[in-house]
């Protein structure tokens, strides 16, 4: 990428702390204004969807619009054969930024809301059947990413992870966190959308099996990449940003 990396990692903790804030402080408000726990998951996955949406088109450009560990280590784990994804040194810039942004975003949401800044969550989560769920939706989500890349369709992004954010939600026991940095900025609130400290470590190993799954299944429906080829560039190849076929290409860099 040309963006220097402390932009980009500005801007992964940038946008991990809105994700987070946009999450918590729904699941807040909605449930000042209902206790119908249907409508109140119903309001916060309509937020966590819009919110989403709008930060991947707006942070895409800038860093990928990660805002997720377990995309950043997928990228980084494929990149080793394209050659086009992070090095070792962004990812352990991004990861940081990403937890940092998380917990940042939940003391936020808690501030605007007059709860307490940090008071641990007492929503246990510590069921089989959860992690089964996380696995399913982190996989799910990769397999997204990862395909909308492979296919040329990373323009979709903003609007394909978030609807599949959002249909998560629901599909899943475990209302789909699929983001370690996520899950734990939620631990640090005591509230809706909260997680027990006591749960955070199966469904982050969780998260890490389902994203597994998931580069296996982007490779079991794609194939694998073709390797990056050593020696000049060819000037007519699709990614040569002069050749005015060349946004599908680049774009398809761009998530991750």
């Amino acid at each position: 990428m040309s963006v220097p990396l402390s932009r980009r990692v500005v801007a992964e903790a940038v946008g991990s702390a809105a994700l987070v804030a946009v999450v918590v402080g729904s699941g807040i408000q909605a449930t000042e204004l209902t206790r119908d726990v249907g409508l109140q998951l119903l309001a916060n996955s309509l937020a966590t969807v819009f919110g989403l949406g709008v930060l991947i088109a707006l942070l895409g450009p800038v860093s990928g619009a990660h805002f997720n560990p377990v995309v950043t280590l997928a990228a980084w784990a494929t990149g080793r054969r394209t050659g086009d994804g992070p090095a070792a040194r962004e990812v352990a810039a991004y990861i940081p930024a990403q937890v940092a942004g998380a917990v940042t975003g939940a003391i936020l949401a808690d501030a605007m809301f007059g709860e307490p800044l940090v008071r641990w969550s007492t929503h246990d989560r510590f069921a089989g059947h959860l992690w089964l769920g996380e696995v399913v939706a982190t996989a799910g989500l990769i397999l997204l990413i990862f395909g909308l890349a492979r296919t040329g369709q990373a323009r979709y992004a903003p609007v394909a992870v978030a609807s599949y954010i959002g249909a998560a939600y629901w599909f899943t026991s475990s209302t789909s966190f699929a983001n370690p940095a996520v899950t734990v900025g939620r631990a640090f609130t005591d509230t809706f959308a909260g997680i027990a400290p006591g749960s955070l470590g199966p469904f982050v190993a969780a998260q890490l099996v389902g994203a597994a799954l998931g580069l296996g299944l982007v490779v079991a429906v794609f194939g694998r990449p073709a390797p990056a080829q050593a020696g000049p560039a060819d000037p007519a190849s699709p990614a040569d940003p002069a050749d005015p076929q060349a946004e599908p290409a680049l774009a398809a860099r761009t998530l991750p």
